[in-house]
């Protein structure tokens, strides 16, 4: 089955794109990557994304998700035409959307009780008629509703793609937000732990935009960064946020990192005198600092550390998470048969694929969920009636395996 994965993260610079070849001989999961890419959101679509995060009137979120609906069809239609393989080709998509918001901190409404909510944006109706294809979207939802906080979701992935028999690994995703996954040495789906971190590419990016007056919007491949020197007094005090304190299962976005908090980063490095460079270079001390500090959460040595998002590039980051992590050796999804920037794009594909098949994929010791749950509404394409097959899974999570192929893209 041929499945393609759509996601825009935190840091909202583009429609990450992935097509995957899905096969289950013998009950075990093949995974194979056909092709990735990245779509660039315009500069008038950032800039809307942004204003929309607050104050986020209604009318502008719901013109918001008509819009992306309409980029993220465009995105998979392109893939499909790079790759020269038609719409019919494809089984199922997979499209995580936009967050807007991930109010994870519960607020009591009279007569409800407490409520938690994340809201995604990215119309799938949208994607499934302008393409033909099924699609999935809203996995976050059913988590939430069953008590979890609807992320993070990738873990279950991190499971399939990257457990060992032998050695404890800690899967690092540098992506907007930083989040982990500890995998036990030869641990089944119920040992896994996992939970955000912190901000990542979203600071950093930020930090860059404010300190060239929106002329660029990151610092490609952490060249500023590795300029500068690192200030461990500014690092002390980021590290005093709430947030660091709190024990998983634990998820943050811009509700906790939003633009005063990075306004206050601003002023802190302008009150030391510090440098873009130096506050870049600090900015990634903070973010791996951060990282090394939340293994006080995971029950069990770390062998061996893995890195997969769009952070995985820039050299200081990954040369501070290699110094921090010592003597856990450092190594990117790339190095392990997956693709690190297109990590998350592959990883709801596969969560599509699984919600067709009937079998949960959230993981309630990470999401704090009551119980396991079939993620995703299923949007009908033009053969979903082919698609469906009633010989599904009972969703036995401990009985899943994968194995994953590598496809050298042109």
């Amino acid at each position: 089955m041929k499945c393609l994965g759509l996601m825009s993260g935190t840091s909202g610079d583009g429609v990450d794109c992935a097509l995957v070849e899905i096969e289950e001989p013998h009950g075990r999961l093949q995974v194979k990557v056909l092709g990735a890419e990245t779509v660039p959101y315009s500069r008038t679509l950032r800039s809307f994304l942004q204003a929309v995060h607050y104050p986020g009137r209604v009318d502008d979120v719901v013109r918001l998700h008509v819009v992306l609906g309409e980029v993220f069809a465009q995105a998979a239609l392109r893939l499909l035409h790079r790759l020269e393989l038609s719409r019919e080709a494809v089984d199922v998509i997979g499209s995580h959307g936009h967050t807007v918001r991930h109010v994870t901190r519960p607020r009591r409404i009279p007569g409800i009780g407490l409520v938690r909510a994340s809201f995604q944006v990215g119309d799938p109706a949208i994607i499934a008629e302008r393409t033909g294809i099924t699609t999935v979207a809203d996995f976050r939802a059913r988590d939430v509703a069953a008590g979890g906080e609807g992320a993070p979701l990738t873990p279950y992935i991190h499971h399939l793609l990257f457990q060992h028999p032998h050695r404890s690994r800690l899967i690092v995703n540098l992506g907007g937000i930083a989040n982990v996954t500890y995998l036990p040495a030869a641990g089944r789906f119920q040992n896994i732990q996992a939970f955000d971190v912190g901000p990542c590419n979203l600071l950093l990016d930020a930090l860059v935009r404010q300190a060239t007056h929106g002329t660029r919007t990151m610092d490609r491949q952490g060249r500023l960064a590795l300029q500068g020197q690192v200030h461990q007094p500014l690092i002390n005090r980021l590290l005093r946020h709430a947030f660091f304190r709190k024990p998983p299962p634990k998820s943050t976005g811009r509700e906790d990192f939003n633009d005063q908090f990075l306004s206050r980063v601003w002023q802190q490095a302008q009150q030391e005198n510090l440098s873009v460079t130096d506050l870049l270079a600090t900015s990634c001390g903070f973010i791996v600092q951060a990282i090394a500090r939340s293994c006080k959460w995971v029950d069990g040595p770390v062998d061996e550390v893995i890195v997969g998002g769009g952070g995985v590039r820039n050299s200081m980051l990954f040369k501070q998470l290699t110094q921090v992590m010592a003597p856990a050796p450092v190594t990117s999804m790339d190095k392990h048969d997956s693709w690190s920037k297109a990590f998350e794009s592959i990883a709801f594909a596969i969560l599509a694929y699984q919600t067709i098949k009937g079998r949960c994929t959230n993981l309630p010791r990470v999401t704090g969920a009551r119980h396991p749950v079939i993620l995703g509404t299923i949007v009908p394409g033009q053969r979903f009636r082919c698609l469906v097959n009633s010989e599904t899974s009972d969703g036995d999570l401990s009985t899943e395996r994968v194995t994953s192929q590598r496809t050298p893209l042109t």
